[in-house]
């Protein structure tokens, strides 16, 4: 049995020669402070403090451990995060007040009125829209470091996913788009989201930004590329794929 430990977004790893690993014991030193949920036939574990003073145990965060774990392990990962928030946000029921306690491994129900609930996804959009042989990157506010990524937005109730890429590709560039196509997605849990992935060709307009969403964005070629996304994200699962394709074409006209 694996043990996904958790210290707010950092994941407990251990340590040994071929790398990191999840542990398949839960580290005696934090046993008394967990809160442990069943995961797919592991434990998801909250604790309070990092755990520290032991050499064999590192604290990564939930972002890096895509480098150090296999990709099902990584995934796993996210998903035990995903619910150990989850279950941190719904200790009282928001009908009547009262205490929410499981009534599945994925469901919760409240004591005094019986109400129900399960593990609720924010749905976002992200689009990588072609110009010829170039792309549309931007630069969102939010963004902690220079990288570049693609246009992105929460779907709003109501809407299906391709009315939500138009509005936020008009919204924060004032293009138009069009050939509109589902390319993938991916779980996101930082901390519950599920990315939906688009491609879309270049249709009219100028950019111009979202000031209060962007601060830059611009059109780039394979050869002028920006700082790009790191390779856990679906943004630049579909960047990559554009080069590739980019290259495939390039090689073909050869």
């Amino acid at each position: 049995m694996q043990f996904f430990v958790f210290c707010q977004s950092d994941l407990v790893l251990e340590k040994n020669a071929d790398g990191y690993r999840v542990p398949e014991e839960m580290p005696a030193e934090i046993k008394p402070w967990t809160t442990v949920m069943n995961v797919d036939g592991s434990k998801a574990c909250r604790i309070s403090s990092p755990l520290t003073g032991d050499t064999r145990y590192e604290m990564v965060p939930l972002r890096q451990s895509y480098y150090h774990l296999s990709k099902g392990d990584y995934l796993k990962a996210g998903k035990c995060h995903e619910l150990l928030y989850w279950d941190q946000n719904t200790k009282y029921c928001g009908v009547c007040g009262g205490q929410m306690k499981f009534d599945t491994d994925i469901s919760k129900k409240c004591e005094h009125c019986g109400k129900e609930v399960w593990p609720q996804l924010a749905i976002a959009i992200i689009v990588l829209i072609r110009k010829g042989n170039e792309v549309l990157l931007v630069q969102a506010r939010s963004f902690r470091d220079n990288h570049y990524g693609l246009v992105a937005g929460f779907v709003e109730t109501g809407e299906t996913l391709e009315e939500a890429v138009r509005r936020e590709v008009r919204e924060e560039t004032q293009l138009e788009i069009s050939n509109l196509q589902y390319f993938g997605s991916q779980p996101w849990p930082y901390p519950c989201g599920l990315m939906v992935g688009f491609t879309a060709d270049y249709a009219g307009g100028d950019i111009h930004l979202q000031r209060s969403e962007l601060a830059k964005g611009a059109w780039f070629d394979k050869d002028h590329l920006p700082h790009i996304p790191e390779k856990l994200s679906i943004a630049r699962q579909l960047i990559d794929n554009w080069l590739a394709e980019d290259q495939q074409e390039n090689t073909e006209k050869q």
